[in-house]
Parts: C-alpha cells; structure tokens; sequence
C-alpha cells in the first residue's frame, strides 16, 4: 500500500568554512543523491558562513551605543553582545537600530513584540551571536546571508537542482529566505516545520526534500 508524502534526506558535509564555493559543495554531496523533483533545502548559516560573513567577536570593536542597546534584548536573543549589536550597527545604520529600539520600547507598553526587526529591518533577525554556532565558528557572531535569492538561483543553473535557502528552528518556525523557482514554498515549510537539519554536532546543513509515493510504514 502507498501513500503521497515527501521523503527528507539530510546530508552530512565536513565542516564548511569561507574558503568552500558552495555551489560546488553542493555538487560534491547532493550531485549523487538528488533526482529529477527534488529540492535541497540549504541552512542560511551555512550560506553566510561560506559568503565569509562569520566574523568573529573579539575583531569586533563595539561602540558606546552597541554596548548600551545590547543590555534590552532577551539574553539568549540575537543582539545580546556589544559585538553582535555593533554588527547589526554595521549593517543598516545607528540610525535605523535607534529608531528599531525606539518603536520596540513602545511596543512593549502595549504588549506587541517584534516591533525591532520590522523599523530596524528583518535581515537582523538572522544574525546568529556567539554560541549559536558550532566549533570552529563558536566565538563568531554569522550575520544572514547575501543574496539568498540569488545563491538559490545559481545552484539551480549550475547543478541543476532545486534550492531554497531557509532559516529554521525547533520551534516550527520556516522563513524561506530565497529560492529557485520551480521551489513550491508551501510544500518546503510543511517538511521542515520539525526541522530535520541540524548545524551543531549533526552537520546536516543539507537535506534533500522528494515528494513522491512511498510504500506507509
């Protein structure tokens, strides 16, 4: 007996580093694996790691407003070192940080989180602080990725599979960040919503997703 469902292959890679071309890494491990249908669904670490945004801490000089704004995030958020929050800083202007922390504050009096990333921009949201990473990238705050769109699109041409680069956690959140387009994103959020790839000890930064008909266990 069959039914309709999707099988998920995560694929455990070496530890990836600035000096990997990821679309030649993926070649080396999917090439093999993936057929015609299915689609690999990329961590947006992995990305930015390769894209050389791992930048770590200690080179990070934070200046009297990131070590101020660092103080409010929840302690295991994002923007709770002076080095994460100078990078965020870096990124979009201490301008727009301000006025992030200003219409935060805000929200807060009338109980509405989330008011940060949409003034201060939402590509915050995919900064990774110090020990959000595993070894060798442990001291290193990972800024989101370039491009995802892009990237996903050149895997794409150059290997022929379909990409799409994702940031997802235990929680069940899947935020879809770029993607080739013959992706179908809905299908991409429902198999990862448990999130079966894994950045720490798994390195699974890759799982290859394949609808299709398979026997029911």
């Amino acid at each position: 007996m069959t039914e309709w469902r999707a099988c998920r292959i995560p694929i455990r890679t070496r530890v990836l580093t600035p000096q990997d071309d990821l679309v030649a890494v993926v070649r080396e491990y999917c090439g093999r694996i993936a057929q015609a249908g299915d689609i690999v669904a990329i961590s947006e670490s992995v990305v930015a790691i390769t894209q050389g945004r791992a930048i770590r801490a200690a080179q990070v000089r934070a200046g009297w407003l990131a070590r101020f704004l660092c103080r409010f995030p929840a302690k295991h958020g994002s923007l709770a070192t002076p080095a994460a929050m100078q990078l965020a800083i870096n990124e979009v202007g201490a301008w727009r940080v301000l006025a992030g922390a200003a219409a935060a504050a805000l929200g807060r009096l009338v109980g509405r989180r989330g008011d940060f990333y949409r003034v201060a921009g939402p590509q915050l949201k995919l900064i990774d602080d110090i020990a959000g990473t595993m070894p060798p990238f442990d001291d290193c705050v990972v800024l989101g990725p370039r491009d995802p769109a892009g990237v996903a699109r050149r895997i794409r041409r150059e290997t022929g599979i379909e990409a799409v680069i994702v940031d997802v956690n235990d929680l069940g959140c899947v935020d879809i960040l770029g993607a080739s387009d013959g992706v179908d994103r809905q299908l991409v959020e429902r198999l990862l919503r448990d999130n079966p790839g894994g950045n720490d000890d798994q390195q699974t930064p890759f799982v290859i997703l394949r609808p299709g008909r398979f026997p029911q266990n």
